[in-house]
């Protein structure tokens, strides 16, 4: 199980690596729909930054997965999480009509590994967790904090500006 454990950590590092090298270009992108054209806007360092507090999280779950042999709670909803997260990349290309950060890695990593690790979690006969509403809850703030986080530099900037 050691193998599908640090496997999410290495999928989600190639498919965040494509968010790294796209994501400060696509976000400063002149032509993306109003609101987001004011509130997407991220830089290089914003972006790593954001990236890097999620992978803290996903190296923790990945670690959680190799130690308990895939049974963590906390692994097995980052795994479940990842995979499902694929569907936000797929709609919002959708929704724009064009490519999106994570957009190739979406369906030649994300959802392969997905299913590929929750196959070996059955096969070895790894009970898969029930829901938990509070974990799921704080693992799905994680992304969403680690941004508000990349970008307090830039709102103290603002209010010592005003």
């Amino acid at each position: 199980m050691k193998k599908v454990a640090w496997g999410l950590l290495a999928a989600w590092m190639i498919h965040d690596l494509e968010e790294l090298a796209t994501m400060p270009s696509f976000s400063q992108s002149p032509d993306l729909p109003q609101p987001l054209a004011k509130v997407l806007p991220m830089s290089r360092t914003e972006a790593a930054t954001a990236i890097g507090l999620t992978g803290v999280a996903m190296a923790a779950a990945s670690a959680a997965g190799a130690a308990t042999g895939g049974r963590s709670k906390f692994f097995q909803a980052s795994l479940m999480g990842f995979g499902l997260h694929a569907g936000t990349h797929l709609a919002q290309s959708v929704a724009l009509r064009r490519y999106t950060p994570g957009l190739v890695t979406t369906p030649l990593v994300v959802i392969p590994f997905s299913v590929w690790a929750l196959r070996r979690l059955k096969a070895a006969d790894v009970p898969i967790a029930t829901s938990d509403r509070r974990l799921n809850l704080a693992l799905a703030a994680v992304v969403p904090i680690a941004h508000a986080v990349a970008r307090l530099p830039r709102l103290k900037r603002l209010r010592m500006v005003k």
